[in-house]
């Protein structure tokens, strides 16, 4: 659906398109939005280490070549982008999620995505604690405080966008942390930098919320994993970005287990470090994307008895290039 006017010349229009058009409009109208007057678009930087705000948009309306190409360069500048007051259908978003690349499948094998048997397909994963009337979950990680990842760091090419979609918010708690890669790369001290010049890390996942796999319980056989460089070079930007994550990162290739526990715990601290994060915090309608070559983000608990129900998909991205091959 759009939030555009539509006008029939020349043929009458059925009580069916006038009730949509309607629909169409009712939305708009709850949000704000004159469709009549133009509003410009406006990057506001957030004061955080990371992050924009996108003012003057409403994604439901048709998007002009040359403000899509201002929000692209507004995502590689600041990472992280936040639009409020959005409305967006599943199509919508998609379509929005399209401007940044091709939209992405899950990772999450068929028989564990609840979605699927409420009318999803493999690009949409519902955030949700929301039961069904037998009460079994309706979406995906429902409830509690889940640890800081990278989006598909398991996989050979992670996806390079995620976009959420705040549906319905709690009162409190549930905010999404993402912290600049960029920034942390910058703050390892060169000591550390020597260790892991030119090595790789394991990227392991069960599809935990909290909890590294524990790889002398459960073979790599069974898990969905990739060596990945822990430095690597953005294809676009050519910065470089820390790439490793609490949640997913399991060793470091070559290193004995007690140090290569020893250097990941190093880096945790300085990725997680509030002076390179931004909290965003919840509002409903909000669309919150942002770029998971250069971020890792986190999720913090909140009332399991409030409903949280975001939408959320990816866009495609590609290999990971290590920083240390083209330095």
């Amino acid at each position: 659906m759009s939030c555009e006017n539509r006008f029939s010349f020349g043929r009458k229009t059925s009580n069916a398109a006038l009730y949509n058009r309607r629909r169409k409009n009712d939305r708009c109208k709850k949000f704000g939005i004159n469709k009549r007057k133009a509003m410009s678009l406006e990057i506001r930087k957030i004061d955080a280490p990371l992050g924009a705000e996108v003012i003057g948009i409403n994604l439901c309306n048709p998007i002009s070549e040359d403000d899509k190409k201002t929000l692209y360069q507004a995502w590689l500048d600041n990472i992280c982008l936040v639009f409020r007051n959005q409305n967006l259908t599943k199509d919508e978003q998609i379509n929005v999620a399209s401007i940044f690349g091709k939209v992405g499948e899950r990772a999450t094998p068929k028989k564990r995505r609840n979605e699927d048997k409420h009318g999803y397909d493999g690009t949409i994963m519902m955030v949700s604690n929301d039961r069904d009337k037998a009460g079994n979950y309706t979406g995906s990680l429902p409830d509690g405080e889940m640890w800081w990842h990278h989006d598909m760091s398991y996989r050979p090419e992670p996806h390079k966008a995620t976009f959420l979609h705040g549906l319905e918010i709690p009162s409190h708690g549930g905010e999404t942390q993402l912290s600049n890669m960029y920034l942390a790369y910058e703050q390892i001290p060169s000591k550390l930098k020597t260790k892991i010049i030119n090595k790789k890390v394991l990227q392991a996942y069960d599809f935990a919320l909290r909890g590294r796999v524990n790889l002398s319980e459960k073979g790599l056989e069974n898990i969905q994993h990739q060596w990945q460089p822990i430095c690597i070079l953005h294809p676009e930007t050519k910065r470089t970005a820390l790439y490793v994550s609490r949640l997913i990162s399991a060793s470091i290739e070559g290193l004995e287990p007690t140090e290569s526990f020893e250097i990941l715990e190093q880096l945790y601290e300085i990725s997680e470090n509030r002076s390179v994060v931004y909290e965003h915090s919840w509002q409903k309608g909000d669309l919150l994307m942002w770029d998971n070559r250069c971020s890792i983000h986190a999720r913090k608990t909140f009332p399991s008895e409030q409903r949280r129900v975001l939408r959320r998909c990816t866009v495609e991205g590609g290999p990971m290039i290590s920083a240390d091959a083209v330095a």
